[in-house]
């Protein structure tokens, strides 16, 4: 439990802080801020965290980055993490554009959930947003669908200017290949006028658009995952999408069951708060089981009631440095 009587048993670990897109919400024009390889924490210090996160209560993890399918031994940590006795559900967060290779050795290697980030269908906006072929990640959803995953949802942020467009067509994609489509709000986390009023769209205004459509039905409970999102099935089309309001939904970060783990071996309470506990050098130093777990407990005992988005936030690394 945090300070809050949150049950926290969620870790979201960063392989890796390189990406092969520069999506703008995520990397900032210019960065080049990143971590040499002797910083990012190995397979085997990876797993040793994780089989201390697991004696403290922690059932559920999730593989990022960056991109994480960049990282050359990904499904090798994977296969690691399935056999610790105690690991529950490994999802996957992706940009889809290696996917088609990989779906296959993932799932088999003990990968049970993934999600997708899809900004756009139509190609040249995908390319302004991201800078990559959405080609590439159709390919890859198609074959996260073949490869069996338990679910496989698509993710899109929402930016004004830019894909205001594509709410509906990728409304319609989903439906019609039966995956949930999750809108999430911008958040500073790129860079500190992240939040200018002429990129930031509220999902409350996602959400009125697509009434206007479709009446949208609230799913109370459709067991989807173990994040914040808030599912409606559309009633004639049967789409079934999630809406993530980080900036502009109330009692957000009550039921917060999270922390984060950097690429670089520091563990992050709140992705929008900047305190971090640092658990490489204490690997590296050979540090015990019981220091290792000591030093998550005071990770968990210092995460916030909530965060600090809405109050001039500047993040004080991007996050693709940080982790999705």
């Amino acid at each position: 439990m945090d300070p809050f009587g949150r049950r926290i048993d969620y870790l979201r670990i960063s392989i890796t802080d390189r990406c092969n897109e520069r999506c703008l919400y995520c990397m900032p024009e210019g960065y080049r801020g990143w971590a040499q390889r002797p910083d990012h924490l190995t397979t085997a210090e990876i797993l040793a965290l994780v089989r201390v996160a697991v004696g403290l209560g922690f059932r559920k993890f999730r593989l990022t980055g960056g991109e994480p399918l960049v990282r050359a031994d990904v499904v090798e940590l994977a296969r690691g993490m399935a056999a610790i006795p105690g690991v529950e559900v490994i999802g996957l967060s992706t940009n889809g554009t290696r996917l088609a290779g990989l779906a296959r050795p993932l799932r088999a290697a003990g990968v049970r959930t993934v999600n997708i980030s899809l900004d756009a269908l139509d190609p040249a906006r995908y390319r302004r947003i991201t800078g990559g072929n959405v080609a590439d990640v159709l390919a890859g959803i198609r074959a996260a669908v073949a490869a069996g995953f338990e679910r496989v949802k698509l993710n899109v942020v929402l930016l004004r200017g830019l894909n205001e467009s594509e709410w509906w067509p990728l409304v319609r994609f989903g439906a019609e290949h039966g995956l949930p489509v999750r809108f999430i709000e911008l958040m500073p986390v790129s860079h500190a006028d992240a939040l200018d009023a002429a990129r930031f769209v509220s999902v409350t205004e996602v959400m009125a658009h697509l009434d206007a459509r479709d009446r949208l039905v609230p799913q109370p409970d459709p067991r989807l995952g173990h994040g914040p999102a808030k599912y409606h099935r559309l009633e004639r089309t049967g789409a079934l999408v999630g809406f993530i309001g980080a900036i502009t939904t109330q009692h957000f970060c009550e039921t917060c069951n999270r922390v984060r783990l950097t690429a670089d071996g520091k563990i992050r309470p709140c992705l929008g708060q900047h305190g971090e506990v640092d658990l490489r050098s204490a690997l590296r130093r050979h540090a015990t089981e019981a220091e290792l777990a000591a030093l998550l407990r005071l990770a968990i005992a210092q995460k916030p009631a909530g965060h600090t988005f809405g109050a001039d936030f500047t993040p004080c690394r991007p996050m693709v440095a940080v982790g999705g």
